[in-house]
């Protein structure tokens, strides 16, 4: 099989993030974003989408933590489509539907080729510690942009912030493992109809 890794970089004046992606990894997550609970959150797409994230960050977090996560965002998802290729084999759509305790997350994925977010999650508080709720969004939009796929994210059940979050990155981590699983029966198939993606 042909390999799955590659690495993205976006500098500005507010962010340098570079990542590395191994899409057929063991769940790694090694480098640090600089915001404690953000890290935690990748750390869930890396163990439960069985994807090493090898990443160097520095943002301007003396502003806030927006430019920081939205970038990281923006270069996971331009990483993700550099993996891929042309997309040739894989199963192309997932699902996954998480809980933790009493909150429960709905993931959908098509790996489309057309960006969009559909966000239906609702926090109940600003911040955990000092992580403003509101950049969970900000993340997965980045994502979306920059991986040109359809992503669904509906918060079903939550009370606890954590938990509601945790759920949003843990049911993306499943759904994008199966959506970019290879299919054994479409090996040299691109899976639509227009033969692209």
């Amino acid at each position: 099989m042909t390999s799955r890794q590659t690495t993205n970089r976006r500098q500005t004046a507010e962010t340098n993030v570079e990542i590395t992606l191994d899409l057929d990894g063991t769940g790694a997550l090694a480098g640090s974003t600089g915001i404690g609970f953000f890290d935690h959150m990748l750390a869930q797409i890396a163990r439960h989408g069985l994807i090493d994230i090898e990443l160097s960050v520095a943002g301007d977090t003396w502003v806030d933590d927006h430019h920081t996560v939205e970038d990281v965002g923006l270069v996971f998802g331009a990483t993700l489509t550099s993996a891929l290729g042309d997309k040739t084999g894989i199963v192309r759509y997932g699902h996954a539907i998480v809980p933790l305790d009493e909150a429960l997350t709905r993931a959908v994925i098509d790996c489309s080729g057309r960006a969009g977010l559909y966000f239906d999650v609702t926090f109940y508080c600003d911040k955990i510690g000092t992580f403003d709720v509101e950049l969970v969004r900000e993340f997965f939009q980045g994502v979306a942009r920059g991986a040109d796929l359809t992503l669904h994210l509906d918060g079903l059940k939550g009370s606890n912030a954590h938990h509601v979050a945790e759920t949003c990155f843990k049911a993306f981590a499943r759904a994008l493992r199966g959506a970019i699983a290879i299919d054994e029966r479409r090996t040299n198939q691109t899976p639509s109809t227009k033969n692209t993606l």
